[in-house]
């Protein structure tokens, strides 16, 4: 799939390789009680999902909005979805929480507006995560700066968040993408926290992956039509190095990982949360895989055999897994795979 050459050092990071026993620089990673993981903005918003004791669905009851033709004037309304994820993380550890933002939607609004229907309250955010850099991934930094009076709030990002990328599809113009500034969010507030290695938050109870190994010998990464430009030229980009994610250790259940788009490949990231942590169990996986599209698909059969080895109590597939590899998963896994969905909030407690 990825046979265009990359850039010097990017093919030797990629290339994989054996990856057995302790990480040279193993992280001590804080277990925790309690995490809470909801779910913002998805692709689906699905109001006649159910909840049961893993997860609490957000009815057609979460607002109203001003409709003439209706004899009242107003009518429901549900949740916005949109191509692409956020999701807020509460973490408990004894008494303490605390609360993250991972990624920001696609648009300017959908994330705050879920967030006022859901009651929540974005003001309590005390850090930002951003899974990597493209645009359906942080669209929403601009409403939460703009309503919410940011004054240092903490971003985690890898340094190549920044990178400017396009794609070129065979017999189309090129369309770039929009690219992040990091000028602009500091000047709404943010203080941005740059680091291509991994990072302990909340007391060391959160880990933030970095960059990450790329073991597998199926997760390729993005087509050669996905492109950066290095300041010469436009290169393939296969690899998104600045994909990262957020990863939880539940107290006596394993680890819990989420992802944006996963493109460092869904069994990289959780081989490599492993690794990291020296925690062997996978309870839950959550996000995006991104296994959608005819370049992705050959990988949905080796990512559901290494996941189905895996063995999680939990998995949630959302964003850019694609319906192929969502009804695969469902199949080979359906006591862990549940539907996401905007306002879907899942409570994870340690054994």
């Amino acid at each position: 799939m990825c046979v265009v050459p990359a850039e010097p050092g990017q093919l030797a990071r990629a290339r994989p390789r054996p990856a057995t026993g302790q990480a040279v620089d193993p992280i001590a990673l804080e277990p925790v009680d309690e995490i809470v993981i909801t779910t913002i903005v998805d692709n689906v918003y699905d109001a006649l999902l159910t909840s049961d004791e893993r997860v609490t669905r957000t009815p057609f009851s979460a607002g109203r909005a001003q409709a003439p033709q209706f004899e009242s004037g107003s009518t429901t309304v549900g949740l916005m979805a949109e191509h692409g994820f956020s999701a807020l993380v509460s973490v408990r550890r004894g008494s303490t929480t605390t609360t993250l933002l991972f990624d920001t939607g696609l648009s300017p609004d959908a994330m705050v507006i879920n967030a006022d229907r859901l009651g929540v309250d974005l003001s309590g955010v005390q850090a930002v995560v951003l899974s990597h850099g493209h645009f359906d991934h942080s669209g929403g930094l601009a409403g939460l700066a703009g309503k919410h009076g940011i004054l240092s709030l903490p971003m985690v990002v890898h340094p190549l968040i920044w990178t400017r990328r396009r794609m070129a599809v065979p017999g189309r113009a090129p369309e770039e993408l929009p690219t992040l500034s990091k000028a602009a969010l500091e000047h709404e507030g943010f203080s941005v926290v740059e680091r291509r290695e991994p990072s302990l938050l909340v007391d060391r109870c959160v880990l933030i992956t970095g960059e990450v190994d790329r073991t597998t010998e199926f997760e390729h990464g993005m087509p050669p039509a996905h492109q950066a430009w290095n300041g010469a030229d436009w290169l393939p980009d296969p690899l998104v190095l600045d994909d990262q994610a957020l990863v939880v250790h539940l107290r006596g259940q394993g680890l819990v990982v989420l992802t944006g788009c996963g493109h460092a490949g869904a069994i990289n990231i959780v081989r490599h949360a492993q690794r990291l942590t020296g925690v062997p169990g996978l309870h839950a996986l959550v996000g995006g895989l991104h296994l959608s599209g005819p370049a992705f698909e050959p990988t949905i059969g080796p990512t559901v055999r290494a996941l189905s080895d895996l063995d999680p109590a939990l998995l949630v597939p959302g964003h850019c897994t694609g319906w192929r590899a969502q009804h695969t998963l469902a199949a080979a896994l359906p006591k862990s795979w549940v539907a996401g969905s905007s306002g879907s909030s899942f409570r994870l407690t340690a054994a």
